[in-house]
């Protein structure tokens, strides 16, 4: 990301009249590249016993209904839950100021992802419906180790806006 996008994102922040990077980007005509973008066309949905590179992610939403995915290592869950369209929001685009992209780990993956840092620690003590297994999604890197993880959304997020908001220019 560009100085200038930093200095506006900062400047939208403290005034509070903007609402993430991704409209910023989307303003300046920029781009950020993702392990996606870098691809080069290789086939994303390989079967996973041939592709060491993929792991297998299943979420389940706010009803119960599953979703099965397939992720790159490397790549966080929100990422992954962006791309095929899973309803987890991600307000702070991984910046790790917000609780939107929260999440329950299915017990039998809790250790073997590593623990989470101060900050994701503080932020989650703020999310609503918290459990022992809450994580944020965007600290969840894939892993080989996580093939076949289950990520349960909660019934609810916290957003600082209300959901339908438009950000107006300034």
């Amino acid at each position: 990301m560009t100085f200038m996008l930093q200095r506006i994102y900062s400047f939208c922040v403290k005034q509070r009249k903007c609402t993430s990077m991704s409209y910023l980007i989307k303003r300046s005509n920029h781009k950020i590249h993702t392990s996606e973008d870098m691809s080069h066309g290789e086939d994303k949905l390989q079967d996973s016993k041939t592709d060491v590179n993929t792991v297998n992610v299943t979420f389940i939403d706010k009803t119960g209904k599953k979703f099965r995915t397939k992720g790159k290592v490397g790549d966080n869950v929100l990422f992954l839950a962006h791309k095929y369209g899973i309803e987890m929001e991600g307000a702070c685009e991984a910046s790790l100021a917000c609780t939107t992209c929260h999440v329950y780990v299915h017990p039998d993956y809790i250790d073997k992802l590593p623990a989470p840092v101060e900050k994701e620690d503080d932020l989650l003590d703020i999310a609503p419906f918290l459990k022992e297994n809450s994580r944020l999604g965007c600290q969840i890197i894939l892993k080989k180790e996580l093939d076949g993880i289950e990520l349960e959304l909660p019934r609810a997020t916290r957003n600082f806006y209300v959901d339908g908001h438009i950000p107006t220019s300034h």
